[in-house]
């Protein structure tokens, strides 16, 4: 499990794939110096309704896992959010109730692509 703290930069439109799978997508901007870091999360089936209550701006704190697969002899990583917390002056709030991380692995065609589709993006 990581955790990082951010600002909301972008939130994304649900993806639903033809066997039924969806997620959906947003990236927060990390302060790092000079150059902040805008870092992309998803979240998939149950975990997608997370997303709903964020707007852009908003102060979070994203719990994730770390996702890796190969594809075509290529490999892919994703960060797979499973709780997000509003971060207020008195600390943080949960946006949404947490019952921690799947229990279970994402189907095959998760992350970047669908099992339908020739191209992984």
């Amino acid at each position: 499990m990581f955790e990082i703290t951010g600002s909301v930069k972008k939130i994304f439109a649900e993806q639903t794939f033809g066997s039924g799978f969806n997620k959906r997508e947003f990236v927060i901007t990390v302060p790092d110096g000079r150059f902040p870091q805008d870092i992309k999360f998803e979240t998939v089936k149950d975990k997608v309704g997370l997303v709903a209550d964020l707007k852009e701006g908003d102060e979070v704190k994203v719990s994730f896992d770390i996702r890796g697969r190969e594809w075509k002899d290529n490999y892919y990583v994703n960060l797979n959010a499973w709780k997000i917390e509003a971060v207020n002056a008195g600390g943080t709030a949960p946006l949404s109730e947490d019952d921690g991380p799947p229990l279970t692995e994402p189907e095959p065609g998760a992350g970047n692509m669908d099992l339908d589709e020739e191209s992984p993006f």
